[in-house]
């Protein structure tokens, strides 16, 4: 079927592919309908790998998506063809040490779409457990179906805090990440986040959901800001979801005495981190993988309207044009949050 296929790092094809197409008995079958770009995919277009995963052969980009069932396994019930769905990318091995502790997330053994050597979902269908596809509520649409994977990063980020009703909060990174983040925390119980970059234009959109509060660092102290509305005291909870090696200092200047640090944003590189000023004021240490056990809180949440996430995209590319939107997401324009592309429609096997 055909695709949108990673040949090598820089070149992208739209070209058939062999993918698999026998649904197995726990399988649904899927017919993709919308995609999101993801910064994961655009970095291993961009560099041709993200630390140890090294992109060796071609394969098919994509991991955020929805879309309707064609087909289900002998063993599958709960799920029809004609279903509207959304999918969690990570499938796990269910027995696994990881797993039965609840972290499959970080179980060695996942096969994560559009992770080397694991083909992603920017092709006509896809194969997936019903363990891991959720049905669409008739009110969430398939772009917020869609988007209901980067929102679970959001939604782990938020659990990892132990958000306590009516903290403040701090988001470093306005990107859609960042904005993921900051609504889950709010949705999690905190009474504001301030959130900090150095785009306008993603500030703006932060800035348009209620109790979020933007700061740009290129013309403010994200410092002064915290303690102007903190009293001198410091964030409750300060999530670092840029990925920016230098915002480290200022992270922990931001966080109150015995506040939490969550660490979303992956460097490329090692990071200098002042042990010393962590512990004098005694922070606990969060980290954030992907995530487990929440996509359908996150699911939930967009369909009960208490988060909406539509403000958030910034274009749709027709399947034929997947390659300039990759280009697109590449340049990085301060204006973009999140680019996805349609594919139901588009491309036939």
């Amino acid at each position: 079927m055909r695709a949108l296929v990673l040949e090598k790092k820089d070149v992208l094809s739209i070209r058939d592919i062999d993918l698999p197409t026998v649904t197995g008995p726990d399988d649904i079958k899927i017919a993709i309908h919308t995609v999101g770009v993801c910064g994961s995919d655009v970095h291993y277009y961009t560099h041709g790998g993200i630390g140890d995963y090294i992109v060796r052969e071609p394969m098919v980009l994509g991991h955020e998506g929805s879309g309707t069932v064609v087909e289900v396994g002998a063993n599958v019930t709960g799920f029809k063809p004609g279903d509207r769905v959304c999918m969690e990318p990570g499938v796990p091995d269910l027995s696994s040490r990881a797993s039965k502790l609840g972290l499959y997330n970080v179980d060695p053994a996942v096969t994560f779409w559009a992770t080397p050597p694991v083909h992603g979902i920017l092709a006509p269908y896809a194969l997936h457990p019903a363990a891991f596809t959720y049905k669409l509520p008739d009110n969430v649409s398939f772009e917020e179906g869609a988007l209901v994977e980067p929102f679970a990063i959001g939604m782990q980020a938020a659990a990892k805090a132990s958000i306590t009703p009516g903290d403040v909060a701090v988001v470093i990174g306005a990107g859609t990440i960042g904005i993921m983040v900051a609504l889950a925390a709010l949705a999690g119980g905190c009474s504001k986040v301030i959130i900090s970059d150095v785009s306008e234009h993603k500030l703006n959109i932060a800035a348009s959901y209620n109790g979020v509060e933007p700061v740009n660092v290129a013309k403010a102290s994200l410092e002064a800001a915290v303690n102007a509305q903190t009293d001198n005291w410091g964030a409750d909870i300060v999530f670092e979801a840029s990925g920016n090696p230098k915002v480290y200092d200022d992270m922990i200047k931001a966080v109150r005495p015995g506040g939490t640090l969550v660490l979303v944003g992956l460097p490329p590189d090692r990071v200098p981190f002042n042990v010393n000023n962590a512990i004098a004021k005694e922070i606990r240490i969060e980290t954030v993988f992907r995530y487990a056990n929440v996509f359908d809180r996150a699911l939930a949440l967009i369909a009960s309207g208490k988060v909406d996430l539509k403000p958030l995209i910034s274009e749709t590319y027709v399947f034929e044009d997947a390659i300039a939107a990759f280009d697109r997401a590449a340049e990085g324009r301060p204006t973009d949050v999140k680019i996805q592309i349609k594919v139901a429609g588009e491309v036939k096997e």
